[in-house]
């Protein structure tokens, strides 16, 4: 076999020639793909339909919860589970130890580290990341931001003198079970409804009230049963 022969195998056989596809012009508005939407499942709304964030995005992307760390856990490992790096900024790193050992199979898809210690994460379109900030009510300007390819959660426990400047700042915010105070306050910033504000206080656990701009979109989050046996059952409290 000749070095020629040789080359030609690796690029495969050739096939038969044929002549291009064709259709006719006013056909076209008929053409159409099936794309379905990407990023990760945060849960389903009130139809049982799926709701999904892209967390992996070209441009900054931030994103606020108001609510349980065991719902910013789930995120945490969902976006582990598309590929994503995910940092996690806390000061109570005893809480994500077991689901950072969990996570990837021995792999460190999930790193710890201290307020303020998260080192550049090198985003990339192969390699994006998700930096979530652990760090209490009065969590410090991060020394790691959004970034192309790196998004940030910050979790808030409950609404404190930070709040309304995070709830402005960012793309996202997602509100779990808050005092009626509380959903006052939460409401005047994000332009709620009366009945929006007056429903916040009576949130079952799991359950999210996600804002984008008008947008509002009430998302129960469940467990599938791998998550269950790290994380346990839903809960606002921790």
């Amino acid at each position: 076999m000749t070095a020629r022969t040789a080359a030609r195998g690796l690029r495969g056989l050739l096939g038969p020639r044929h002549a291009g596809h064709t259709i006719e012009t006013d056909l076209l508005d008929a053409l159409s793909l099936p794309v379905g939407d990407d990023g990760v499942v945060i849960g389903d709304d009130a139809e049982g339909h799926p709701q999904l964030v892209g967390f992996h995005r070209s441009t900054p992307y931030d994103v606020l919860l108001i609510g349980g760390l065991w719902t910013a856990q789930v995120l945490a490992l969902r976006a582990a589970g598309t590929g994503a790096r995910v940092a996690v900024e806390t000061g109570r790193a005893p809480g994500w130890t077991r689901l950072a050992h969990a996570a990837g199979a021995g792999l460190e898809c999930i790193t710890l580290h201290d307020v303020g210690r998260v080192p550049p994460m090198g985003p990339t379109v192969g390699s994006p990341v998700l930096v979530v900030r652990d760090c209490g009510m009065r969590p410090p300007r991060g020394r790691v931001v959004s970034a192309p390819w790196q998004s940030v959660l910050t979790l808030l426990p409950y609404v404190s003198p930070v709040a309304p400047r995070l709830m402005r700042d960012s793309t996202l915010v997602g509100v779990q079970r808050v005092s009626p105070e509380e959903a006052e306050q939460i409401g005047r910033i994000l332009g709620l409804s009366r009945a929006e504000r007056e429903a916040l206080p009576t949130l079952a656990d799991g359950v999210t009230l996600w804002c984008a701009g008008r947008e509002r979109h009430w998302v129960m989050t469940s467990a599938t049963d791998a998550e269950s046996g790290l994380l346990g059952v839903a809960r606002r409290m921790d």
